[in-house]
């Protein structure tokens, strides 16, 4: 029993305080989701334009949490979740939505977001459940996953030049 309440303590300490948490649905790659600890569980928002993808995370499906250090990165503990989707508009999911909307940087559209999210997108809680995973020998590193947000191309000829140009007139 004390084990079971120490693990639920580490999970919901580690998880309040890390600004991402590393989420691995069933047959999806792990990806990094900004949430909200919310009466013990994680609210994500996700799926909509704009907004973070949620692969793998349907309702009743489970998925494992990986928390990291907010100071150093480095990996604090992996638990396993049950996802639930909140229904729109149900006190769960305005409950929810209230807490996330406090955390969301960056929205374009301010005041009318939450309604938007209704719409558009999806309000999941992953809620512990079992024990915490013990941490792994090895590194777990894996290549970042293909997007087409990143491109490699030579910096302008002029750059350097320009750069340069500021410096001199300080």
């Amino acid at each position: 029993m004390t084990s079971e309440l120490l693990d639920q303590a580490l999970v919901e300490e580690a998880t309040k305080k890390s600004g991402l948490i590393w989420v691995r649905g069933p047959g999806a790659p792990a990806r990094a989701l900004w949430h909200v600890w919310f009466e013990g569980a994680a609210c994500l928002v996700g799926d909509g334009p704009g907004e973070q993808p949620l692969p793998g995370l349907a309702d009743g499906a489970t998925a494992e949490v990986t928390v990291r250090s907010k100071d150093k990165g480095g990996r604090l503990v992996t638990w396993s979740a049950r996802v639930a989707e909140l229904a729109p508009d149900s006190p769960a999911w305005e409950a929810a939505v209230a807490e996330l909307k406090g955390k969301r940087l960056n929205a374009s559209d301010g005041e009318a977001m939450p309604r938007r999210w209704a719409r558009e997108c999806r309000v999941v809680r992953l809620e512990p459940v079992g024990t915490t995973a013990p941490l792994p020998d090895g590194a777990l590193a894996e290549p970042p996953l293909p997007t087409p947000a990143t491109t490699r191309r030579p910096a302008p000829a002029g750059l350097p030049r320009l750069l340069l140009k500021r410096r001199g007139r300080k």
